[in-house]
């Protein structure tokens, strides 16, 4: 699975900021989809992931790292067979190089532990400064 993360930039605090993860050759509604970041001279952490779609059910179920929740939100652009993460209120914080994953065998996403992905993306960088 060949992930492709995109949309990251330069942004002034309190901005706005679009990422896409597609995948060129796969359908990503069938894959769980995690968000992990990486900021200079730190340990990389989960953001925000989604499970693979329960389509008999029609619900997506995400979630949140405590740092990023109530400002970021994770959906499926299904259009676009993309996964996107809509990040609003930007703080300088939030600057580093953003990745998108998956654990391929997974049903469900992992924001702990990066370790079992087997799918990554390159990054792309966010930076929040005035």
């Amino acid at each position: 699975v060949q992930l492709q993360a995109s949309g990251g930039g330069l942004v002034q605090p309190g901005g706005f900021l679009r990422l896409s993860c597609t995948a060129p050759e796969f359908t990503l509604d069938s894959f769980a989809i995690n968000w992990f970041r990486q900021a200079p001279g730190k340990e990389r952490e989960g953001v925000a992931c989604i499970d693979r779609s329960d389509r008999s059910r029609r619900r997506n179920t995400t979630h949140y790292s405590d740092s990023v929740k109530g400002r970021f939100t994770i959906y499926r652009n299904n259009p676009h067979n993309s996964v996107d993460l809509q990040m609003r209120s930007l703080k300088p914080e939030d600057t580093a190089v953003h990745y998108c994953a998956t654990d391929s065998s997974a049903w469900t996403c992992d924001l702990e532990h990066s370790g079992g992905m087997d799918y990554w993306g390159k990054g792309t960088l966010v930076t929040v400064s005035s």
